[in-house]
């Protein structure tokens, strides 16, 4: 208990960890096979841990997957590495 309220129980749902395995396997492909995911990466390297920026790319690429079911487009480089 701090300040009349119980810490320590938040953040119990990280979400679904086979799709969040998933992406993670897209963002090693992505580093991999894109020059403008590879550079992100690099970018977000260099300012805090390598894990942290693979997992900011897979963050990347999921709001990217989220968005092209939504609109129904295609997948755009330029508008997701911009």
């Amino acid at each position: 208990m701090s300040n009349g309220k119980k810490k320590g129980e938040g953040n119990t749902k990280n979400g679904n960890p086979y799709l969040s395995w998933a992406f993670m396997e897209a963002a090693n492909f992505a580093m991999r096979f894109s020059t403008e995911a590879k550079r992100f990466y690099e970018r977000k390297k260099a300012k805090s841990n390598p894990i942290l920026a693979r997992k900011a790319l897979a963050h990347k690429l999921a709001r990217a997957c989220f968005h092209m079911l939504k609109e129904q487009k295609p997948f755009d480089v330029s508008r997701c590495f911009a």
